[in-house]
């Protein structure tokens, strides 16, 4: 006997920006504190997704969502990999050496990207982050992948 719960159809993205509006707005702590644990970590700035479209379009880059699975299973950006951060050290070698790495999770608090971008570039690679996230690009109407 179990009860599974979704949330409905509803604008969810939307509300989840709304809430993070207000803690920007309201709590302006929170986002100190979440600029010095950039900071103590080496933070990277990241690009904007004006830019990432700029790059796509160029052909010479690799999206890598860092998330779980079965985040990205929800949807992705187009041609996106998938690869968790707590998996990259093993799966360096699915990645292209001859091309950008942009890797991107849920949004500017996430900091599974600048661990991802931390750890390719100590490795050689040519990576930067997505300085918002996946849910930002939903909500900006920007085309999703989903699985078959």
């Amino acid at each position: 006997k179990r009860i599974f719960y979704r949330l409905g159809t509803g604008p969810v993205i939307g509300l989840l920006s709304a809430l993070r509006d207000f803690a920007d707005h309201n709590r302006t702590e929170m986002t100190e504190l979440a600029k010095d644990g950039f900071r103590q970590s080496g933070r990277l700035e990241g690009i904007s997704r004006e830019e990432l479209l700029k790059r796509m379009r160029s052909g010479n880059v690799t999206l890598l969502d860092v998330r779980p699975e079965e985040e990205f299973h929800l949807g992705h950006l187009p041609g996106a990999v998938n690869i968790p951060v707590e998996e990259l050290e093993q799966r360096l070698a699915d990645l292209p050496r001859d091309q950008e790495i942009i890797a991107y999770c849920r949004g500017i608090y996430c900091a599974l990207s600048v661990d991802a971008v931390m750890a390719l570039r100590r490795r050689g690679y040519d990576a930067n982050r997505l300085a918002d996230g996946f849910p930002d690009w939903v909500e900006a109407g920007l085309q999703v992948e989903m699985p078959a």
